[in-house]
């Protein structure tokens, strides 16, 4: 240990030096305040500096979706360097290829809990999309689903363009809007398994299309003008089930499963997709409100749209169908039709 850090403790700073004899003394003194007044100024140098790297640090991690990217000047993570583990390969969204889907008898028909509770749900922006939160009211069961899901919050992703606003495609084609129902697996006895499982997030994503005014999702477009900005909050002035919301139950046997992963950061691959075939149908005003009523920043200079995450690689997963009848073509029409037009051709001809 320096000298100096010695004198400071054996000498007060209100004592002053002429109080001490010996000349060596004095001239410890003097050392001890210089260097305490370059220890001060050093750590308060360092305190200054940690606080900028860290505010940096904060700000470079800062997610956000293309269409964000020039806005921010270029501060912000677009998605291709979006981190945890989004650049893995096992991500979401995907493209279905239809016809390279498999059937799996054993997605059954979903078992709904709460889904008909009609309720006024907070809504909130949460700086990326607007979210319904559901508080673990309604559930899910069946489906090829493992157990019961609670459902915690459902929100959407959108573009002005009605071709551009969906996450997930069907054979290349994207929608208008693409809404998720995110439901959570209840706590297990070994929460730590829980924790890792590649199913431990269970998802239902619906495609929106334009099409004619659904009334039954006013409530949720007015609620809109109340949440501008990040971090705001509402009240659905009208009670709404997610029954409400849904195409009619009987089409809800129809849909595709695979596993994949958050589509925001940190992109976790612990979600069974469940994404239905039959669309919702929004007016175009509608849709277009997402867009116009809603921002990404505080000064509402950047609309909130096209808050997508492109598709991701589906790799060597396998994409199923559901085995219920009347299940979406898994070849296309003309294919199908062929050999019965070409008999058909042929008992003519004769």
């Amino acid at each position: 240990m320096p000298s100096w850090a010695l004198t400071a403790g054996m000498f007060p700073a209100s004592d002053s030096p002429h109080k001490h004899t010996h000349t060596h003394t004095v001239t410890r003194v003097h050392t001890v305040r210089r260097h305490s007044q370059r220890w001060v100024h050093a750590a308060a140098l360092t305190r200054v500096c940690s606080g900028l790297t860290s505010f940096l640090s904060l700000s470079a991690s800062h997610w956000c979706y293309q269409i964000q990217v020039k806005p921010s000047n270029y501060t912000c993570l677009e998605p291709d360097e979006w981190e945890g583990s989004c650049q893995n390969n096992r991500q979401s969204p995907v493209n279905i290829v239809t016809a390279k889907t498999q059937l799996d008898p054993n997605l059954g028909r979903f078992s709904f809990s709460g889904y008909n509770m009609k309720h006024q749900w907070v809504v909130q922006n949460n700086g990326h999309t607007v979210m319904v939160l559901l508080e673990d009211k309604p559930s899910i069961a069946g489906g090829g689903l493992s157990t019961r899901y609670r459902a915690t919050q459902l929100h959407l992703h959108w573009s002005r363009a009605m071709d551009r606003g969906s996450e997930h495609s069907f054979d290349g084609e994207r929608f208008a809007m693409e809404m998720h129902i995110v439901h959570e697996k209840g706590l297990s006895r070994n929460a730590s398994q829980n924790q890792f499982a590649e199913d431990e997030i269970a998802v239902l994503a619906f495609m929106v299309e334009d099409g004619s005014k659904n009334v039954n999702f006013q409530p949720l477009v007015e609620a809109l003008s109340d949440i501008p900005r990040p971090n705001m909050n509402t009240t659905m002035k009208e009670g709404v089930s997610l029954f409400d919301l849904l195409p009619e139950e009987e089409s809800l046997r129809h849909y595709f499963r695979y596993l994949g992963s958050l589509t925001t950061p940190t992109c976790d691959e612990k979600v069974v997709w469940t994404v239905f075939q039959k669309p919702i149908q929004l007016h175009r005003d509608q849709i277009l409100a997402f867009s116009q009523k809603l921002f990404y920043d505080d000064q509402q200079k950047v609309n909130m749209t096209d808050n997508v995450r492109p598709v991701q690689s589906l790799g060597q997963r396998q994409v199923f169908r559901s085995g219920a009848p009347g299940l979406l073509l898994a070849q296309p029409l003309p294919t199908l039709l062929a050999p019965v037009l070409a008999c058909l051709t042929v008992g003519f001809l004769r």
